[in-house]
């Protein structure tokens, strides 16, 4: 016999939860999940709960927990109940909801939907071990479903701890996921399964249930590594609302994994799966979350480029690919470029600002000149793929003298360059320096006087004033940079030549 659960009412209202675990730095694949719940809920004009999983004393810490609230700020993912909001049922981080889940497991116990389980490690090895030899199913076998109270007594005697375990019912479960459709799983697949360790701390399985139904949640999106934990929770939702614990089994959405290299999944271990990584770089929370919204939804065949008000008007689950999302670097960092132009000038200039002061700026905080950034930022606008890039691009304008590039400076200065470079010193000591055409105009006409267009020409300008090979527009550089200063670093590019 089949076994469907009973779906939220149509006029409950959406109620979704965000439930992270307060470990290590927070990861991309963390906020996909986050970024999809929050446009979900925004999308229905619904709840989102932000409840913190912080059973795991071993693993947790307080650190992780204020990282994790700040990132969530960083990239505007704001919540509606939860901890810093309150809300009707709180608390809302699961370490402080310890008695609730210990009266839950004795009124499971009690009805006869759960049991203590005294099976010793080496003994579920040892049954696993042979039931896969004999081409069974390898999950828990059911041992401890009907102890006596003589082999209770005799298991204590021994000093053994027991973990509770839930009793699944003898029948496939089945469950339309709102992204892949209809599942079905059968009995000999979903072995009864532990919900509390043997040190008596509630697990996973246990608790999210429990607070879904306490909190009132009506969907459950999460990642797809969860899925074959779902029959579980839908058995246990049916032993809740038989309780009168729930009133209602929400509907699930699993969404894809997010494929590293390699197609495998990625994990905390690779590097680019660190959020920490996104905005020490200077990813702008917009760019960041377009592009993850990207591992496994699209606005239009046509678009990847959008704000967060557009993914809220045309998120719908039912839309969400169910095939593994490949994470590519370039392609977040050309949508975050595409971000970083559509910033308002002055929003950009303000923007950069954590990475034009230490730690990351070269240059003494005195030296840094407020007009001049001013002056440059629209032009480094154009040019920047994340906010960090800014330093090495306007450190010439702030450094006393440029940070010579020694491979810049091998291939930009060539036999004849000392020659050109006392042409333009000339050309560039009688032009107009209020404009950057007759800047360019000066080096164009150096260029010809050695026979050179004007790509040859202005690349060892470049190198004797900024240092570098590639930068920002040059002749709006000279601008900004003036007429002395500009023609003090060609007469020191000419005395490194020459020497």
């Amino acid at each position: 016999m089949a076994s469907a659960p009973t779906p939220p009412p149509a006029d409950s209202g959406i109620r979704v939860r965000f439930c992270p675990s307060p470990t290590g730095n927070p990861h991309v694949g963390l906020v996909r999940t986050a970024l999809f719940n929050w446009a979900f809920a925004r999308h229905h004009q619904g709840t989102l709960v932000l409840r913190i999983e912080d059973t795991d004393a071993a693993r947790d810490s307080e650190e992780s927990y204020n990282a994790l609230l700040d990132s969530l700020r960083w990239l505007g993912l704001d919540w509606d109940e939860g901890p810093e909001v309150g809300g009707p049922h709180p608390p809302y981080r699961q370490s402080q909801r310890m008695d609730l889940y210990a009266d839950v497991v004795r009124r499971l116990k009690e009805a006869g939907h759960a049991y203590d389980c005294y099976c010793s490690t080496e003994e579920l090895d040892a049954r696993r071990d042979a039931a896969r030899a004999a081409g069974r199913p390898s999950g828990y076998d059911g041992h401890c479903r009907e102890l006596t109270a003589e082999q209770v007594a005799a298991y204590t005697a021994e000093g053994r701890k027991a973990v509770v375990r839930f009793r699944m019912p003898d029948k496939v479960i089945t469950f339309t996921d709102l992204v892949r459709g209809e599942l079905s799983f059968s009995p000999e697949n979903v072995p009864d399964y532990g919900i509390v360790r043997a040190n008596g701390a509630p697990l996973y399985t246990l608790v999210n249930p429990v607070d879904d139904a306490a909190m009132g949640i009506t969907h459950v999106l999460r990642g797809e590594d969860l899925l074959s934990s779902t029959p579980r929770q839908i058995a246990l939702y049916e032993a809740l609302t038989e309780l009168g614990l729930a009133k209602y089994t929400p509907s699930f959405g699993h969404l894809p994994y997010v494929m590293g290299e390699g197609n495998k999944k990625l994990s905390k271990r690779d590097p680019e799966s660190s959020l920490n990584l996104y905005r020490e770089r200077g990813f702008l929370p917009e760019g960041l979350l377009n592009y993850l919204s990207l591992l496994g939804w699209s606005l239009s065949a046509d678009r990847d480029v959008f704000s967060k008000d557009e993914m809220v008007a045309a998120f719908d689950i039912g839309d969400v690919n169910a095939n593994p999302a490949r994470f590519d670097l370039k392609k977040a960092e050309a949508i975050n470029a595409d971000h970083i132009r559509l910033l308002d000038p002055a929003a950009f200039a303000e923007a950069c600002r954590p990475w034009l002061r230490a730690p990351y700026a070269p240059w003494a905080p005195e030296d840094f000149d407020e007009a001049a950034w001013q002056a440059i930022a629209p032009h480094a606008q154009t040019r920047l793929t994340v906010l960090s890039d800014i330093t090495a691009n306007v450190d010439f304008l702030f450094l006393p003298e440029p940070a010579d590039d020694e491979a810049s400076w091998a291939k930009a200065m060539k036999e004849g360059s000392d020659a050109l470079l006392r042409t333009a010193r000339e050309k560039l000591a009688g032009a107009d320096w209020t404009s950057p055409e007759a800047l360019k105009e000066a080096v164009l006409a150096a260029g010809e006087a050695h026979g050179l267009k004007l790509g040859k020409a202005q690349a060892p300008v470049r190198v004797a004033v900024t240092g570098r090979t590639v930068g920002l527009p040059l002749f709006e550089s000279l601008q900004v940079l003036g007429r002395e200063r500009s023609l003090t670093r060609i007469d020191r590019a000419l005395a490194r030549l020459a020497g």
